[in-house]
C-alpha cells in the first residue's frame, strides 16, 4: 500500500539535507570517470592491429564510462553535481559533446519529464511513449502496429538508441518552435561536435576512429535507453489523469528502485536510486546511496532487481481499470477477443 500525500511530502522535505552538493567529490568524480574513459579509448585504438575483436572487449567498459559522463552531465542539468550553477552548465555543455546530447535542449526537455511523470494527459516530453489499453484498441490496425513496431526490444534497445542519440539530438526536436535558445544548444553542440571529431580523424585516422567509437556510442546509447526504460516502465508504476495526478506520489511510485550489483552501481551513477532522484532531483547522485543507509523505508519501494527487469519488457500498454502496465496478449484479452495485428 502506498504511502498517503502528506507522508510523502514529508519524505520529501526530509531530504533536503542530501542536496549540498561537494565540489571537491564532484571534480573527483569527474576525473575518475573522464580520464579512464580517454585511456581505455587510447588503449582500443592500439590494440587495432592486435585484432579487432581483442578491441571489441574493451568498449564494454569504455561504453559504461561514457553512460557514467551522462550522468554527470545529467546531474549537472538539475544543478546538482556542483554548487555554482556556471560550473554546472560549462561542464554540462562539454559533456555534452562526448554524449551526442545538446545539454540546454535536453535540460529543458528533462524538466518536462520531472514536471510531469505519470501524467496521462501531459504525454510526449522527455518519456517513453506509453498508450493505455483503451488508446490502443481504439487506434486502427495501421497505427497499433506502429505501436507495436517502436515497442519492439529491436527497436526500443537497439535501432532507437542510436537513432535518438547519433541523428534526433542533432534538431531541437520538440522545441523548434520554441525561440532561439534550443536552436543555439543543438547546433553549438554540433559545431563543437563536428570540430572534435575532424581533430580525431586527424589524429588516428578515418576508419580508426569509427571503429573505436561508433561500437561505444552505439553500446553507450542502448544502455542509457534501457535504464531510462526501467525506471518508469514496470508493473506497478504509476499514471493519473490531471484531476489525480501528484508530483509526490508520482515521484516516489512512478519510479522504481533498479537495485543493481556495485559495479554496475557505480557505472551507472546510482541512477537506480530513480524514485529518491524524481523526490529530490538537486541531491547529487553521489549521495543517493547515503539516502537509502540513512532512510531504509524507501529501499523496497519500486524494487526491482536485475533479473526482474528483463521481464518488463513485454509491459507496453497502461491498463487505467487494473492499474498497472499489462503487455499486448493481456491487452486482447480485456479487450474481450478484440482482434489485434
Amino acid at each position: 500500500m502506498s504511502q498517503g500525500i502528506p507522508e510523502i511530502r514529508a519524505s520529501a522535505q526530509l531530504l533536503a539535507r542530501y542536496r549540498e552538493p561537494d565540489n571537491a567529490r564532484g571534480i573527483l568524480e569527474l576525473a575518475i570517470t573522464a580520464i579512464p574513459f580517454v585511456v581505455i579509448w587510447a588503449l582500443i585504438w592500439a590494440a587495432l592491429d592486435q585484432g579487432y575483436w581483442f578491441a571489441l572487449l574493451l568498449e564494454v567498459p569504455a561504453a559504461g564510462l561514457l553512460v557514467r559522463l551522462f550522468m554527470i552531465q545529467h546531474d549537472c542539468g538539475h544543478g546538482s553535481f556542483f554548487r555554482g550553477r556556471l560550473a554546472n552548465d560549462w561542464v554540462g555543455r562539454a559533456l555534452g559533446v562526448m554524449t551526442l546530447t545538446p545539454y540546454g535542449y535536453w535540460r529543458r526537455n528533462h524538466a518536462g519529464h520531472h514536471a510531469n511523470s505519470g501524467n496521462l494527459d501531459q504525454r510526449g516530453l522527455g518519456d517513453i511513449d506509453t498508450l493505455t489499453t483503451r488508446e490502443f484498441l481504439g487506434r486502427s490496425r495501421w497505427r497499433r502496429t506502429l505501436y507495436r513496431l517502436y515497442r519492439h526490444p529491436l527497436v526500443m534497445f537497439g535501432v532507437g538508441p542510436s537513432y535518438l542519440f547519433i541523428l534526433k539530438h542533432r534538431l531541437p526536436v520538440g522545441m523548434m518552435g520554441r525561440g532561439w535558445k534550443p536552436w543555439l544548444s543543438t547546433m553549438g553542440t554540433n559545431i563543437a561536435l563536428a570540430v572534435l571529431v575532424v581533430t580525431m580523424i586527424q589524429l588516428v585516422g578515418y576508419g580508426p576512429f569509427l571503429l573505436v567509437h561508433l561500437p561505444i556510442i552505439v553500446l553507450a546509447a542502448s544502455i542509457g535507453v534501457w535504464l531510462f526504460y526501467v525506471q518508469h516502465q514496470f508493473e506497478h508504476t504509476h499514471w493519473a489523469h490531471d484531476e489525480t495526478w501528484n508530483f509526490h506520489d508520482a515521484a516516489l511510485h512512478g519510479s522504481s528502485h533498479y537495485q543493481l550489483p556495485g559495479v554496475l552501481r557505480w557505472f551507472t551513477a546510482n541512477i537506480g536510486v530513480h524514485h529518491i532522484h524524481h523526490l529530490s532531483s538537486r541531491i547529487p547522485y553521489y549521495r543517493l546511496q547515503d539516502v537509502l543507509r540513512d532512510n531504509p523505508q524507501f529501499a523496497g519501494v519500486g524494487r526491482i532487481t536485475l533479473l526482474q527487469s528483463l521481464r518488463t519488457v513485454r509491459l507496453t500498454l497502461w491498463d487505467e481499470e487494473r492499474q498497472r502496465l499489462v503487455s499486448f496478449g493481456e491487452a486482447a484479452l480485456f479487450g474481450k477477443g478484440a482482434k489485434l495485428v
